[in-house]
């Protein structure tokens, strides 16, 4: 406990990783679906606030949770921005790869599946991947920008959020393009995204579900090599919006308006002034 106190944030990232990895084993006999729990980093940063700040620190958190008056246009961004870049890759994979589609919309369910798709992974957790945003976002992020511009705090949080990926890539649930390379950078935009919407994880984690239902479904839609190729289109699209958002933003805060969310790692601070 002593530990917790002292390195909060590294005992965050370990308990994420503890929490959320215990399935793999049972994964590999076939006994559980997935190799993976999604809200093993949010169980992991209730239990280092509980252990750090108390109740005042649990509750700051949930807050962000439902943090939802933040302006009309970063709602349009969180549920727009997925949408355009997938289908802007899918575009260039048909017209200028030439892929061949598997599958149609119409053959996958078409929009009454994709918005099933989309509640159900937002409003229950473990389902997929939107229940880490309290964890990485709402709790390690406001604290690496403390120390760190936001550009640095957004590569570290995506080196360590590609990490805590591993099963995924071992087990073949997911490709290492996608669990790997799109976390890291695909952490700027999210950095970008929370520090203008004033720490909304409401809105970071509509933005990771969006990405997941549409990017899944349109995924479908291709095979073989053509999928692969969709990966690294998406990889590559999205790769130019990061480099963009750093530019016109800036790597100390990537907001124009908005400084960059901190929260202070108080018992680090504390003990080691009281040494």
């Amino acid at each position: 406990m002593s530990l917790v106190r002292r390195y909060p944030v590294t005992a965050f990232f370990v308990l994420a990783c503890a929490l959320s990895w215990w399935p793999w084993i049972l994964y590999s006999f076939d006994i559980v679906p997935n190799p993976i729990v999604g809200f093993g980093p949010f169980l992991a940063a209730l239990i280092v606030l509980a252990l750090t700040e108390g109740k005042s620190g649990v509750v700051g958190l949930l807050r962000r949770m439902v943090r939802w008056r933040v302006g009309l246009q970063w709602y349009a961004v969180a549920l727009l921005l997925p949408i355009l870049v997938t289908l802007a890759a899918a575009a260039l994979n048909i017209y200028l790869l030439g892929a061949q589609r598997t599958s149609t919309a119409a053959d996958l369910g078409g929009w009454s599946i994709l918005l099933q798709t989309f509640l159900l992974w937002l409003l229950i957790p473990g389902l997929a991947g939107t229940w880490e945003e309290p964890g990485f976002r709402g709790y390690a992020l406001p604290r690496l920008q403390f120390r760190y511009s936001a550009l640095l705090a957004s590569l570290i949080l995506g080196v360590l959020w590609a990490f805590w990926h591993l099963p995924f890539v071992v087990t073949g649930e997911d490709t290492w393009i996608d669990a790997i390379l799109f976390t890291i950078e695909w952490s700027i935009v999210y950095t970008w995204l929370f520090n203008n919407a004033k720490g909304s994880v409401l809105i970071v984690m509509l933005f990771h579900n969006m990405n997941n239902t549409f990017s899944g479904f349109v995924g479908q839609m291709f095979s073989g090599a053509d999928s692969v190729n969709q990966a690294w289109l998406r990889l590559a699209l999205w790769g130019v919006v990061a480099i963009v958002l750093v530019v016109v933003y800036g790597s100390q805060h990537l907001s124009r308006k908005h400084s960059k969310q901190v929260e202070p790692a108080q018992p680090e601070v504390s003990a080691a002034a009281s040494e």
